[in-house]
């Protein structure tokens, strides 16, 4: 599951007419620089919301499936439960396009790390040392047991592994993917992984060039 629905707003003026998962980066829609990791992935669903028409226009030559959310966008735990008829039951990557890696691909090191009779979650964290663009601090700090626990200076990459089946028992429409965590962090069941590499956020104008920049030195 790709996450391309939001509206970008840190973005400014750059999204005023383009959807923030098209800007380019490196000479290449940040779209695509997610998408470049899921190629040995059988099932690839792209959410969209937010100029959707353009998201499906680009889509259109690649073997992807698209929610589209309408009237309303549905945030990270509402998208990822309306596009559930696609994905099935099984637990799925998902997967944010504001961001470029430099390093290993983060969904083989979350596929080698999985282990679903410990975890409902695991989500790829970086240092924030390696979380290039970052503006504030971390989000968790990972325990002895890899569990995750809030505030630390680890960052969320927006990368993940997660079962799917406890959306069902959320009554919001439209929720953050937090409300989620939440729920299996009280059961240990969160766990994080660390990023080895380089993370840059390009949520925001800035992240475009500190992208490039970071990508020049691969």
């Amino acid at each position: 599951m790709l996450f391309a629905a939001g509206f970008g707003t840190r973005m400014g003026a750059l999204t005023k007419d383009t959807p923030k998962p098209l800007i380019q980066v490196a000479g290449k829609p940040l779209l695509d620089h997610a998408l470049d990791l899921t190629t040995t992935i059988s099932t690839r669903v792209v959410n969209a919301h937010y100029h959707a028409d353009q998201i499906k226009a680009h889509l259109k030559p690649i073997d992807v499936q698209i929610s589209v959310e309408m009237p309303e966008v549905l945030d990270t735990g509402g998208g990822l439960r309306a596009a559930l008829p696609f994905l099935g039951t099984d637990p799925v990557f998902t997967l944010n396009t504001d961001a470029v890696w430099a390093g290993p691909n983060p969904l083989e090191l979350l596929e080698a790390g999985w282990n679903p009779e410990i975890m409902d979650a695991l989500l790829l964290c970086v240092p924030l040392g390696n979380a290039v663009g970052r503006k504030g601090g971390g989000d968790f700090d990972l325990t002895a047991q890899g569990t995750l626990i809030r505030k630390g200076d680890l960052v969320y990459t927006g990368a993940q592994i997660v079962k799917t089946d406890l959306l069902a028992d959320i009554p919001e429409t439209a929720f953050s993917l937090n409300v989620l965590w939440n729920r299996m962090a009280k059961q240990n069941r969160l766990h994080g992984l660390t990023y080895s590499g380089k993370w840059c956020d390009v949520g925001h104008p800035a992240g475009i060039q500190m992208a490039q920049d970071m990508l020049a030195y691969v």
